[in-house]
């Protein structure tokens, strides 16, 4: 798996006007009903809710959400970019402004993880980072994410 399989270039988004982490869950819920055909009410109730679980911020600005929905085939992402970070409760209690939303399908099990292994590895390399932050095209972010060497889930 690499994250090409999973990020449509229609996924990745900079956004300006973020002010919380429900309103982002909504622009999410936009973003994958538009991509992949998803409900966006769906999509961000199941983003809140797992959230409710525990925060998916993860440190240094970047924040992880995810979710499993029952009409979804495979796993799929979006990509958002803040231009404002915002806070997300995460561990280092830190704004996040760098977001990868996971969407997996009910029952995908291992493929879930192994997707969210490759996210949470990809956005530790503090190069690729960089290159996010540093762009404020999408196809620019979407290439950035999706041509990083060496980086695949088994």
């Amino acid at each position: 798996m690499q994250l090409s399989d999973i990020l449509k270039p229609n996924a990745v988004k900079v956004l300006a006007t973020v002010t919380s982490k429900k309103r982002l869950f909504q622009d999410l819920g936009e973003i994958a009903a538009a991509s992949y055909g998803l409900h966006p009410g769906a999509v961000a109730d199941a983003l809140m809710e797992r959230e409710s679980l525990g925060p998916t911020g993860v440190g240094h600005g970047v924040a992880l959400p995810h979710a499993r929905l029952e009409e979804l085939p495979a796993v799929r992402g979006a990509f958002l970019r803040l231009e404002r970070p915002i806070d997300f409760d995460a561990v280092d209690r830190q704004p996040v402004d760098l977001v990868f939303a996971l969407f997996a399908p009910q029952d995908s099990g291992v493929e879930h993880l192994k997707a969210l292994a490759l996210v949470s590895r990809t956005l530790r390399d503090a190069a690729v980072v960089a290159k996010l932050r540093a762009n404020t095209d999408p196809a620019a972010l979407h290439a950035v994410l999706t041509e990083a060497p060496g980086i695949k889930a088994a």
